[in-house]
């Protein structure tokens, strides 16, 4: 068999153009109009470059090296997004660290990394100071504030010179690094190179530029992230929406009344949350009633119910769910759908190109995908085996794929309920309890049976001046269901208990070992 022909003899002074993250500001600065806002800052993208290279000239000034851990702890704003292009950009590694983990995590976290130097905002003073003595390695420290100290941030930026050439390395090596945010075990600690970075950020902004009038991101949108930006990149966008020059606002923390004052404010209509965060503005809307049109929002971290999907359409937002995980850095699938109907924008979406998709049918319908960004591994070898065992990036997900190639996801694999002798789906009995009058959010776990094996058990929250929920009507309105035959008679859960939160983990999804705790 013939090998593929390969180029040997390019021009002896051709430019081989590796991947790096520095080039995704190509011209930027000379082609976009628009501002980043960032609290009472507005930034040029001219001003915005300019930043960038003078973060980087001070962090050299420093001692930071090509090679070396650079951890961040922010939160969202035009310093997290400088970092997120300084670091890399002069041969470091950016750690985005999960502030919301606990103290004793985030520790583990910083010592993994090997994190060498850090910048953290004066919010986060009291704990770095904690944890500082323990980590010897941790040279140096910036405090990231937009205060006039002498030794603060904003005023080390302005007292640096924009000296710093950024050189061409290659494209391979280690851009960022996190740690997911599982409920059992330590975080295990993920890696994403510049071509990994590089390439998700232009399949992004093609999906995206290619979705239909009103699903999409193009240069004439208004960007603001309401997902951490310590969490997978922020989902990639903040890159793929500098990339483009769209104007950006960074919120700094969540606050639903600031979030919605500035979608108001600055005409944002392009976000990204997970599906906590949208009740959260929804509720917050639900005084003043005001139309958020238009508003387009990614969902993803969690099942989007089908309900809340239509109250938000009903508020004038317009969702989609985009499907993705910390290991696949992130997205893989983006939903789209007609303008007028929710459903087909709630499920997992059409595998984004360059994503291979396959189902394992002999492992339950695990999801199984490979795509150039894909981590390679964790930092633990056995954990990375697992993880890429037989050449597919295992995601612990059972899917289904619809007649006209969408992906939808059914349930974890540890989540689903083997139940007299049928799988149900929690997914699924989740979205149709949320559909019931009353019910603003739900989650199903399922608890030993001697008889049946599994029972699921329901955790109901009330919505906002709800009357009071009765279990009889809410099994009523289910047995609808199994009479249909939409919904296994096994689904109907064993207990169905309310509650005034549901648990969330540091990135704001349900944490079902939480339920299944109380449960016990």
């Amino acid at each position: 068999m013939n090998a593929p022909k390969i180029l040997s003899t390019p021009g002896t002074d051709a430019y081989a153009y590796p991947l790096l993250i520095r080039h995704l500001l190509a011209n930027i600065a000379d082609q976009s109009d628009a501002e980043i806002v960032s609290g009472d800052l507005r930034l040029s993208y001219r001003d915005f470059v300019e930043r960038v290279t003078r973060l980087a000239t001070l962090l050299a000034a420093r001692g930071v090296r090509a090679g070396d851990t650079v951890a961040v702890m922010d939160w969202d704003s035009h310093r997290y997004l400088e970092c997120y292009f300084a670091i890399p950009m002069m041969g470091a590694v950016l750690q985005t660290v999960n502030v919301r983990l606990s103290p004793e995590q985030i520790d583990f976290t910083l010592r993994q990394s090997g994190a060498s130097f850090l910048l953290h905002h004066s919010d986060f003073a009291p704990l770095c100071d904690h944890l500082l003595p323990g980590l010897p390695q941790i040279g140096d420290v910036i405090v990231m504030n937009a205060t006039e100290e002498a030794e603060g941030y904003e005023a080390l930026i302005a007292a640096t010179g924009p000296d710093f050439t950024f050189g061409d390395f290659d494209e391979n090596a280690i851009a960022t690094t996190f740690h997911t945010t599982g409920t059992t075990g330590d975080p295990k600690q993920v890696f994403f190179t510049h071509r990994q970075l590089v390439l998700h950020t232009i399949t992004l902004a093609a999906t995206l530029a290619n979705q239909p009038d009103g699903q999409g991101l193009r240069r004439s949108n208004i960007y603001m992230p309401m997902t951490p930006m310590f969490h997978v990149h922020a989902w990639g966008m903040p890159y793929a929406a500098t990339m483009l020059g769209v104007k950006q606002v960074y919120p700094g923390r969540y606050d639903p009344a600031t979030l919605l004052t500035l979608k108001l404010r600055e005409g944002v209509d392009f976000s990204h949350c997970v599906p906590t965060i949208l009740r959260m503005l929804l509720d917050a809307n639900a005084t003043n009633r005001e139309s958020l049109a238009p508003w387009t929002i990614v969902i993803g971290g969690s099942a989007l119910p089908t309900a809340l999907a239509q109250e938000a359409e009903a508020a004038g937002i317009t969702t989609l769910v985009g499907y993705g995980m910390s290991e696949t850095g992130p997205v893989v699938a983006l939903a789209r759908g007609a303008s007028d109907d929710a459903t087909d924008r709630c499920r997992a979406g059409y595998p984004v190109a360059l994503v291979q998709a396959r189902i394992d049918t002999a492992n339950g319908g695990e999801l199984l995908l490979r795509a150039p960004w894909l981590t390679q591994g964790y930092a633990t070898q056995a954990d990375s085996d697992a993880l890429w065992a037989d050449g597919w990036l295992h995601t612990g997900d059972i899917a289904a794929v619809d007649e006209d190639g969408a992906l939808r996801i059914v349930d974890r694999l540890k989540d689903v309920i083997k139940t007299g002798g049928e799988w149900v789906s929690s997914v699924e009995l989740e979205d149709l309890l949320v559909a019931q009058p009353g019910v603003a959010e739900a989650a199903v776990i399922a608890i030993p049976d001697e008889k049946w094996g599994e029972r699921p058990v329901a955790f109901l929250v009330a919505a906002l001046d709800a009357q009071p929920l009765q279990r009889d009507q809410i099994c009523a309105q289910l047995q609808l269901h199994v009479a249909a035959g939409r919904l296994s008679r096994y689904a109907i859960p064993e207990r169905l208990l309310l509650i005034d939160a549901l648990p969330r983990t540091s990135v704001g999804k349900i944490d079902k070992k939480k339920l299944r705790t109380m449960v016990a």
